[in-house]
């Protein structure tokens, strides 16, 4: 919670002094919506998994089950292996989300902002939270990843992923060396835009380097970064941000 704080105070500074975009709906019109949904997927994730994926570690481990159990690997081979591991199956459980009907309906919320920023980075349906965290902690156990690695996963993933949709215009020159290994601020907005066909591409949260392989990267929009549009073309007023309406949302379709 210290780390999170730390990085979420640091950024709503930077995207302050620094603005990358001038946003299509105030702060105080979208981030009480997306702070309420975000704040009800945490509960219900403590509900379904009170220890978390550090649990799910633990149990893998008293019960001698998993790759990383079965085999006599240095630490650093260890923290390594397992953050690719569990890098490129949260990037699957993202194209997963986009190309599976029900799925994309829990994933649009996220998609459904008009604006995109460090809150951006919280805005997931509660449903969306619990079938994340089934399928991490799937991996953890078959992986029998150990509990301290799991849980620095998690924090670098919360990290990088407000990072990454953070309006902070860090700079093209910066971005550019930055994302040989990491995903940024502007890769990720390409995966925001209102096109389709971009927001299939740049699905990574930490790492870059799976949609340069699978061969969804695209480097900027079509339409440039301060003109290209952000979000769906339904649901883009201030009323769609509330909570009630987030949480409804995957019941009903665009309207026609």
């Amino acid at each position: 919670m210290g780390v999170f704080a730390g990085i979420f105070v640091s950024l709503i500074l930077l995207e302050t002094l620094a603005p990358r975009r001038e946003a299509a709906l105030s702060r105080a019109q979208r981030w009480p919506g997306a702070g309420a949904i975000f704040i009800a997927g945490a509960v219900l994730g403590r509900l379904v998994l009170p220890a978390g994926l550090a649990g799910i570690a633990l149990l893998a481990d008293e019960a001698g089950f998993g790759v990383f159990n079965w085999i006599d690997a240095p630490v650093w081979f260890v923290g390594l292996g397992a953050f690719l591991i569990m890098d490129l199956a949260v990037w699957a459980q993202h194209v997963a989300m986009h190309h599976v009907p029900f799925l994309w309906r829990m994933h649009r919320v996220h998609h459904s902002d008009p604006h995109i920023d460090v809150m951006t980075a919280l805005r997931f349906h509660p449903a969306e939270i619990i079938v994340s965290l089934l399928w991490k902690g799937s991996i953890v156990f078959l992986f029998g990843i150990p509990a301290w690695a799991a849980f620095a996963f998690e924090v670098a993933l919360n990290a990088f992923a407000q990072f990454n949709h953070a309006n902070w215009n860090i700079g093209s020159r910066i971005d550019s060396v930055l994302r040989l290994l990491v995903v940024t601020p502007d890769m990720h907005r390409v995966h925001h835009s209102i096109h389709r066909a971009e927001a299939n591409r740049n699905f990574g949260f930490c790492l870059s380097i799976w949609d340069r392989i699978f061969r969804v990267y695209q480097s900027q929009p079509a339409e440039g970064h301060e003109q290209m549009k952000i979000g769906q073309n339904s649901w883009r007023e201030a009323g769609d941000q509330s909570p009630l309406p987030l949480l409804v949302q995957p019941l009903k379709s665009p309207p026609t």
